[in-house]
């Protein structure tokens, strides 16, 4: 059984940080590309970024370029994404998801398998 189980969200204040893990189960990280997608309060969900399983190659929205990274660990079959000098618009459930790996997008279309989120709130 496919599974993703996002963690490590949590209440911070602006300008500190946040590391999610995204623990896949059911398959390998090399079999998908993977995204990390976010929604805030009343607002569509938006691609955040995506890291390639072929060559490990990243992409990230513009408004996360420079303070958040994403990568895996095929060891512990588990993507991160690193979250620093967190905003308060950075507030929302964090969710990561698969795709097969044919192109690295944040086209959510092209995104199947969904985990069940993780709660991140910025603020002072």
């Amino acid at each position: 059984q496919v599974q993703l189980v996002e963690s490590g969200g949590g209440l911070v204040q602006p300008g500190e940080s946040l590391r999610l893990s995204c623990v896949a189960s059911g398959f390998t990280l090399d079999s998908y590309n993977f995204g990390w997608f976010r929604q805030a309060p009343g607002k569509e969900r938006e691609g955040v970024s995506c890291i390639s399983t072929s060559d490990g190659s990243t992409y990230y929205a513009s408004s996360v370029r420079g303070r958040f990274t994403i990568s895996k660990d095929n060891t512990k079959n588990t993507v991160y994404l690193q979250m620093n000098n967190l905003k308060p618009e950075d507030t929302g459930v964090y969710y990561c998801a698969t795709t097969l790996p044919l192109q690295l997008s944040l086209n959510q279309g092209y995104y199947h398998n969904w985990g069940q989120g993780t709660q991140v709130t910025v603020s002072s």
